[in-house]
């Protein structure tokens, strides 16, 4: 089901897309078209029916595997074993390999296998003890035997070798001594001094986890939308089928010319951006007077299956863009995107461009990815194979829900989201922190099935935004086209926009970009607040006309600054926001943060 890029639906209308909602796939195909995959196909109606069966058995099929493609783990396997059947030489060295793994445990003592930096698992005076310390390094030894029989196998694609060395790496994390009480002398000596209770709590935790994930009840949300966090005081000044729009006046007596338009993914809810007042983005914001709106986008139900990427890009930042210029009597707006929504912004600043609409005065980019080519570790996830299996369950059910993507993110760091928090959780007696980032990640949305497949296959496969290919109002756009600032932040340590992937605007784009390296992940990187302590960033300017620079070497020579990276955004945002005028004045409504982010 190879997605297309001049039938991408661009020009359907609200009824059109209505209309298609109540037509079963079935209907849809004798009609000539059916939307099936991110892109229109027409089907012979006597295979029709077939179809279907493909369909409903991947869909079963993904409830058991979590929605991983086991086709897709046979391909890679089959690449991996075949090659390596062909690799005399190789095989001479895994075995030479392994007889030196063999005398080194012997021998572990002397000479002992040192875990990486980020592995705690061993951490603790009782794994230096027999027979700890034997098991342990038996374990690490067996890991470094692995790493080597999965990875350098000549013929082996570059995809299929990371596909194989990652599922060999799960396999083996899940059999870590830490992960059992027989095996974790840490685990052991709490249970004795506490007479057992350390065990029993344990049990209990796991009983509940099993019960919730059982059920699919929400796991249990300590700071509530509006209550705890999202707390800003604002209004909703615009409410649609798709999103409504927040705003958020300055605190101070004067304020900047051009308001600040937040476009947050829809993978996640808004308040991610103004979590508990100490953390908000929004309120350091208005506090150095910035009128800020923000989207706040509808949680998907069935019904909505057929909302299309267009329809994100017309109904919400379009919609938005034309709701502030009215509103606000202003003729300019700064936009800032947030990983997918940066995304969608870049898609829109690149035909507002083309058509000459010159609305935007700035554009950033928060762990945003405008080129897929290199998406990091969560590529690993996304072939053609896999993609064709994930729709089928979009295609049941009408959306994809975050708790079935929410496993392939946890196995990405499987050791600190999946196994050490089990160690700590049932063995250990150290229960869980709450705070507000971690209780946000627990408030989960859904993913229309449309747009989540047009998202896939338009921009993770087939890279059509950076290779010009993407349609918009029937015609390609390009981001070459923007010539408004651009500001773009990466994180040191995204696991889902990666920062080098991130980078890539810098030359994908005709304007001059500040590019700024901060410290942290996708989501801890981004919410750093002043005062954070062991934050630092970089940050530099390219002209437009400026020679490309690669990554790695604009990080050797950009100075490092400690600190939080958002004075050093704000006063860039400033220095695009004209002069200060007075405030405007304020409007009726709905209090923020609204009723869309209250949607389960």
């Amino acid at each position: 089901m190879q997605g297309t890029e001049t039938e991408s639906g661009n020009d359907l209308s609200r009824s059109t897309l209505a209309a298609d909602q109540t037509v079963p796939l079935s209907e849809r195909a004798r009609e000539g078209s059916s939307w099936q995959g991110g892109t229109r196909h027409a089907y012979p109606e006597s295979h029709i029916e077939q179809a279907e069966i493909d369909l409903h058995l991947n869909a079963w099929l993904g409830r058991l595997t979590g929605n991983i493609s086991p086709a897709a783990l046979a391909g890679a396997w089959q690449d991996w074993a075949s090659h390596l059947l062909l690799s005399p030489n190789k095989l001479l060295e895994l075995g030479t390999q392994a007889a030196v793994s063999w005398q080194r445990w012997l021998h572990c003592g002397a000479y002992p296998v040192q875990p990486l930096a980020q592995d705690k698992r061993f951490n603790g005076p009782e794994w230096h003890a027999w027979p700890y310390r034997q098991i342990s390094q038996g374990f690490l030894l067996t890991q470094q035997w692995w790493h080597r029989a999965t990875t350098g196998v000549r013929g082996v694609s570059q995809h299929h070798t990371d596909v194989v060395s990652f599922v060999a790496r799960q396999m083996l994390d899940s059999l870590a001594p830490s992960n059992f009480l027989a095996s974790n002398p840490v685990a052991q000596r709490i249970a004795f001094d506490s007479g057992g209770r350390s065990l029993l709590n344990g049990a209990m935790r796991a009983a509940d986890d099993a019960r919730r994930m059982l059920s699919r009840a929400p796991a249990p949300v300590s700071f509530r939308p509006g209550k705890d966090v999202a707390v800003t005081p604002g209004k909703v000044v615009l409410s649609n089928p798709l999103m409504e729009l927040l705003r958020y006046d300055a605190a101070t007596p004067t304020v900047h010319e051009v308001p600040v338009l937040i476009v947050p993914a829809w993978i996640m809810k808004y308040y991610i951006l103004d979590l508990s007042p100490e953390n908000s983005l929004v309120r350091y914001l208005v506090n150095h007077g910035h009128t800020v709106y923000m989207i706040s986008w509808k949680n998907p139900q069935a019904e909505d299956r057929d909302l299309s990427l267009e329809d994100y890009r017309r109904l919400g930042v379009m919609a938005a863009i034309d709701a502030i210029v009215d509103g606000e009597e202003t003729t300019r707006v700064s936009a800032c995107g947030y990983c997918l929504g940066g995304t969608l912004l870049a898609i829109a600043a690149a035909a507002m461009a083309r058509h000459g609409d010159e609305r935007l005065a700035s554009m950033t980019m928060l762990a945003a990815q405008v080129d897929f080519t290199e998406p990091g570790e969560l590529s690993l996830f996304i072939d053609e194979s896999q993609v064709s299996f994930l729709e089928a369950t979009m295609w049941q059910q009408g959306y994809l829900d975050t708790h079935q993507m929410a496993g392939a993110f946890q196995l990405l760091r499987s050791n600190d989201l999946i196994w050490s928090r089990r160690q700590r959780h049932y063995l250990l007696d150290i229960p869980d922190r709450h705070n507000d980032l971690a209780s946000w990640n627990a408030d989960t949305t859904r993913m229309p099935y449309r747009m989540h497949s047009e998202y896939l296959r338009k921009l993770f496969l087939n890279n059509s935004l950076a290779s010009m290919r993407y349609i918009v109002d029937g015609r390609p756009v390009s981001l070459n086209d923007i010539r408004v600032p651009v500001f773009a932040v990466g994180t040191l340590t995204d696991h889902v926009a990666p920062w080098r992937s991130v980078y890539k605007i810098v030359h994908l784009t005709d304007t001059e970009v500040s590019f700024l390296l901060t410290s942290g992940g996708h989501n801890a990187g981004v919410v750093s607040p002043p005062g954070t302590p062991g934050r630092t960033y970089q940050v530099a300017s390219r002209a437009h006309d400026a020679p490309y620079l690669d990554p790695d070497s604009w990080q050797e020579q950009t100075p490092t600054h400690e600190g939080s990276w958002w004075p050093a955004w704000q006063a860039w945002l400033a220095s695009h926001a004209g002069g200060r005028r007075a405030p405007p004045p304020t409007v009726p409504g709905i209090d923020a943060p609204g009723t869309y982010v209250l949607q389960a």
